[in-house]
């Protein structure tokens, strides 16, 4: 196209209701690419695409996977760049092995975090890290500062797999306190159940932009995020932060707004400790101002530079 338009082909089309963060992600950012005079298409039926953009390797609805956008590389001259998102640690080992093939062809990578970079073994040149970012509503609700009597925590997942930290959540479940609240939002693993906590059902952006500031801490025991989009969600509303120690991304993305802790040994005793430092962690979580905006800002700029 001419004057710097792109023709933009993406290789996931973006679904409505509650989702992931690459979902969320591909939606803001096919928005965004149409507003600045783009063209955005989710079909490969066409021979003038200049990028295509790969957000997962694997086959979408159609049967098209990458070898498809390689195929199509190779005949018509367009770039792929490609954004790593899912990296199969939530029991795809395929999928891991698939990224780590395709990544070799593509013209970009676009990592989340990192981590994700570093445990993908990607050694190229030809990438950009661009954390994820959560969507400019989860600011607008953050409420007071106080600590509630009995102290609420909450996690919300939208994965029921395993790894998203049900043995935690199970165990915080049998275990916590009279102190605390413990409220799951989200979809459960098939046959589960809470005893003694809060369990709400997937909702929509708004209702959880609504909810989560409701609470004083977030709890996240989700295992090698790639880039961890529900606890970007809970620091936009204002809520710091307690995650695992082996939990991918969520370390590099929480910084100073959260602790970490092991297990089921020291999980107790670290909320215990989150709630006797809460006024600091609460401060710095309530400072956090970044959104979806800068992200799409930044993943423009690799697709179409200016």
């Amino acid at each position: 196209m001419t004057n710097g338009r792109k023709r933009v082909y993406f290789n996931r089309r973006p679904v409505q209701g509650p989702w992931g963060g690459g979902n969320k992600l591909v939606d803001a950012l096919a928005s965004s690419l149409v507003t600045k005079g783009h063209k955005v298409f989710f079909d490969l039926d066409r021979d003038d695409f200049d990028i295509l953009f790969c957000t997962d390797p694997r086959p979408n609805d159609a049967g098209i996977w990458y070898q498809h956008l390689l195929d199509y590389k190779v005949r018509f001259g367009s770039k792929i760049i490609q954004r790593v998102g899912d990296l199969g640690t939530h029991g795809k080992p395929e999928l891991l092995e698939l990224v780590r093939r395709s990544t070799q062809f593509s013209d970009h990578i676009i990592f989340p975090s990192t981590w994700a970079k570093e445990y993908s073994g990607f050694s190229g040149e030809n990438y950009s890290i661009i954390q994820n970012r959560s969507k400019q509503i989860f600011h607008k609700y953050k409420a007071g500062t106080a600590l509630n009597s009995p102290v609420r925590v909450v996690t919300h997942h939208w994965s029921n797999n395993s790894r998203k930290g049900f043995d935690i959540y199970s165990f915080i479940d049998e275990n916590l306190s009279s102190k605390f609240v413990f409220t799951y939002i989200g979809r459960l693993p098939i046959n589960y159940s809470f005893k003694n906590s809060i369990y709400i059902p997937p909702i929509n952006d708004q209702e959880i932009a609504e909810r989560l500031p409701q609470h004083d801490i977030y709890l996240t025991a989700s295992r090698e995020e790639a880039g961890a989009n529900h606890v970007l969600e809970a620091m936009a509303c204002g809520l710091p932060v307690l995650y695992i120690s082996n939990g991918g991304s969520i370390g590099e993305y929480v910084g100073t707004r959260g602790a970490q802790f092991n297990d089921e040994t020291d999980i107790l005793d670290r909320l215990d400790w989150m709630v006797q430092n809460f006024d600091d962690y609460k401060a710095r979580s309530m400072d956090y101002t970044d959104s979806i905006e800068k992200t799409i800002d930044e993943y423009i700029s690799v697709i179409c530079p200016a």
